[in-house]
């Protein structure tokens, strides 16, 4: 069975973008969010096995909103998936429980190997 995936991201771009990467893989995409607020409200409903989060995001940003699921959820896995590439939002993102940081443009490869480490 397929570990099902959240992708939280306001790309639509984005989101066709993951959803083709997981493709032959042993992930698949089991909901889209464009938006912290949405995927705060449907992560119960949904029960990913990881969450992909965008940061910079309309109302909510990623990392509010993984540290809220995180709150809700502590077994959560959310991997965060930015074109911001500073020091102290990667050391952010790890102090509020993300199990990993990866840079954009994503790869298949790439991807699939921080799904399957946080999977871990």
């Amino acid at each position: 069975m397929k570990k099902k995936v959240l992708v939280v991201d306001d790309s639509r771009m984005m989101e066709l973008q993951i959803c083709k990467l997981l493709e032959g893989s042993a992930f698949e995409m089991a909901a889209y969010c464009e938006n912290g607020e949405d995927a705060i409200a449907r992560y119960e409903e949904i029960q990913p096995d990881i969450v992909t989060m965008d940061i910079i995001m309309p109302g909510i940003d990623g990392l509010e909103t993984a540290k809220i699921i995180l709150e809700e959820h502590p077994d959560a896995r959310i991997v965060i998936i930015s074109s911001l590439a500073y020091d102290d939002t990667i050391n952010e993102a790890h102090d509020i429980g993300a199990k990993t940081f990866l840079y954009k443009p994503l790869t298949k490869e790439n991807l699939i190997q921080a799904l399957t480490e946080a999977m871990a």
